[in-house]
């Protein structure tokens, strides 16, 4: 006896049947796998784009940082060049403070002569044209004559009592001091009062 199994006979329908099947099978398991693929793809997008909204933030900041500090490297060039151009002046002008006091002098030795009016009068004109000259160019004198004692203007070169005087007063200046655009050039040489000592 032989066992035989009864063929299976394919037929067209049948094998029909098997690749509708099979494609059908086939076509829901790419489907599956491109949604699976879409959703990884999906998240892989969002996290980029929160990447580079973060880099774009960073590179907005550090534009906004470097043209405020192009900002103030040019407000600093533009002060140094201001203050550079107010003083540039200062060791000249000083230079020339020394002709002023020579005038000064001129000026009070000739008073004393009764006949040199004409002579006291260019020396004046002379003093007066230099000062202007000078002033035009920020430079103006101190003079603290009666005026409290300010050590940031004048320099103290003795102190004498005076009763009349209260104390800590300039009571005498023996040269002026200058000052070039509110900066000190020289200080005023003073003499200073003081509080007279018990009898």
């Amino acid at each position: 006896m032989t066992d035989e199994k009864p063929e299976e006979h394919s037929t067209p329908e049948g094998e029909a049947g098997q690749a509708e099947q099979s494609e059908m099978t086939g076509a829901t398991e790419p489907e599956r796998d491109s949604q699976s693929g879409e959703q990884g793809e999906e998240s892989e997008p969002v996290g980029e784009a929160t990447d580079l909204e973060a880099e774009l933030e960073a590179a907005r900041d550090a534009a906004l940082r470097a043209q405020a500090d192009a900002i103030n490297v040019q407000r600093r060039a533009e002060q140094e060049i201001e203050r550079a151009r107010k003083f540039a002046l200062e060791r000249f002008c000083g230079d020339l403070l020394s002709v002023v006091d020579n005038l000064e002098r001129a000026l009070e030795s000739s008073v004393d002569e009764q006949g040199n009016v004409a002579l006291t009068e260019g020396i004046e004109l002379t003093r007066k044209g230099f000062m202007d000259v000078l002033g035009r160019y920020g430079v103006e004198s101190v003079d603290p004559m009666g005026e409290p004692f300010d050590p940031e203007t004048a320099q103290a070169m003795s102190m004498v009592e005076q009763p009349d005087v209260e104390p800590n007063s300039v009571v005498s200046v023996m040269q002026k001091g200058y000052t070039l655009n509110g900066r000190l050039l020289r200080p005023a040489m003073v003499m200073v009062s003081k509080a007279p000592s018990g009898d």
